[in-house]
């Protein structure tokens, strides 16, 4: 699976396993040009994290790129090779706050962007993709402008709960939370795909037909446990890659 090995550079497989969600992402449209950030710690605590360097596309981004951080070192913006200013301020924050948050997606990609434009954000369960988030979103309706420091630790609060792995940002985007680059990006494919559905479903005027509560529950807790499939998601996409642009592993 391309090149898991660089000699003087840590958490290559990390890296490459990131490089290749940005990537990936670009290729679906779901990136915002030089925007939007992902983070993944790599560290017990949580605290020290890859993320993308500030201003690069993500069709663009190496493994070789990411930055390295610390979310406790109060210098980090003033380093030669210092991150955005609000990637530091949303995920330095998350890092910082929640441990059990190890990858951190944060996207403005359309649909799930559209639904955090809505009045009432919720996600209703009216298939099996929607059901996979039920009672597993926190709806964030207080928009504070730019994710600067004091933004992203407001956010930060919203997401201590372990069971919440996305966050409809109100008037913004989506983040996403996982264990592992291929368990947040899983998450984000299918919430953006859970996301068009509701909102092409509200297009045509009809009234929905929604899950029950306890099947959506049930539907919500066999897909937690559903073996294999984030990490099959990745390899497929880095196999795909490999095969066509190796260079993202570099």
């Amino acid at each position: 699976m391309g090149l898991d090995t660089a000699p003087n550079m840590s958490h290559w497989q990390e890296r490459s396993d990131l490089a290749a969600a940005f990537r990936w992402t670009a290729r679906l449209n779901m990136h915002e040009a030089v925007a939007n950030h992902f983070s993944l710690a790599v560290n017990p605590e949580g605290t020290e994290f890859l993320i993308n360097p500030n201003q690069a596309h993500f069709s663009r981004i190496r493994a070789s790129d990411l930055l390295l951080l610390d979310a406790n070192d109060p210098d980090a913006l003033n380093r030669p090779d210092a991150p955005d200013p609000t990637a530091w301020g949303l995920h330095g924050s998350v890092h910082r706050h929640c441990p059990h948050a190890r990858c951190v997606m944060h996207a403005h990609s359309i649909f799930s962007t559209v639904l955090a434009s809505l009045a009432d954000s919720t996600l209703p369960p009216i298939d099996q993709n929607t059901a996979t988030f039920y009672n597993r979103v926190v709806v964030d309706e207080q928009f504070g402008g730019l994710a600067f420091e004091e933004e992203g630790e407001r956010c930060a609060q919203m997401l201590t709960d372990p069971a919440k792995k996305v966050m409809i940002m109100g008037n913004h985007g989506v983040l996403i939370l996982g264990a592992s680059v291929a368990d947040a990006f899983n998450r984000l494919y299918y919430f953006e795909r859970a996301a068009e559905t509701y909102i092409r479903a509200l297009q045509t005027g009809q009234a929905l037909r929604l899950i029950p509560h306890d099947i959506a529950e049930k539907t919500a807790r066999e897909l937690e446990d559903y073996p294999g499939q984030a990490e099959a998601h990745l390899l497929a996409i880095r196999e795909i890659l490999d095969h066509e642009t190796a260079d993202y592993a570099t």
